[in-house]
């Protein structure tokens, strides 16, 4: 059976941390499924690009599919905006934190650790890393500067520019590293 993903999307979010580690994601065969925290489905990132979501948090919410034992992972791309709009999500911070006590894969790039996981208190004594500087606000942890830090279920990586290795990571863990290598070769990924 296919690992199952829910990938938050909200207006202002970094569109290279999006569409490479959903398509990555995608083609290592696991179920992700698109839900806009803001707005309506169409999510603008922070360079203007727009993403038409598959449904809305909310909606998932309604229909009772937003329990943390329905989904293996939670991930959200950066941009400081896109961050900052998932953290104002009740209903996402909700579902984040559920999907952490449970054990599920917590996973975030960019501004994300420090603007959401953060303050939801799951980066609190773990090792982190996240967009150079966002560390400054982060109390109780440990910042890294590696490109992509792993402790425990949560998954945290730097930018725009570790975006692949990032979602290699999630696959990995997921679906083993063997299916990470192939996605890796087949996208010509260094790792």
């Amino acid at each position: 059976m296919a690992k199952k993903a829910l990938f938050l999307l909200a207006d202002g979010f970094e569109e290279v941390e999006a569409v490479s580690p959903l398509d990555y994601l995608r083609r290592a065969g696991i179920e992700v499924r698109v839900a806009a925290v803001t707005g309506g489905k169409t999510v603008r990132g922070a360079h203007g690009i727009g993403i038409e979501a598959e449904c809305m948090l909310e909606d998932l919410e309604k229909e009772g599919a937003l329990k943390a034992g329905l989904w293996d992972a939670v991930l959200m791309p950066g941009g400081s905006l896109g961050a900052a709009n998932i953290a104002a999500s009740k209903t996402a911070g909700a579902f984040i934190r559920a999907m952490a006590a449970e054990g599920r894969l917590v996973s975030a790039i960019c501004a994300s650790p420090a603007v959401v996981l953060a303050p939801l208190g799951l980066l609190e004594g773990k090792r982190f890393t996240c967009y150079p500087g966002a560390e400054a606000s982060v109390g109780g942890a440990r910042w890294s500067d590696e490109r992509v830090v792993l402790d425990g279920a949560i998954l945290t990586s730097r930018g725009p520019g570790t975006a692949a290795e990032w979602a290699l990571k999630n696959i990995e863990l997921l679906d083993g590293a063997a299916k990470a290598a192939e996605v890796a070769k087949a996208t010509l990924v260094r790792v």
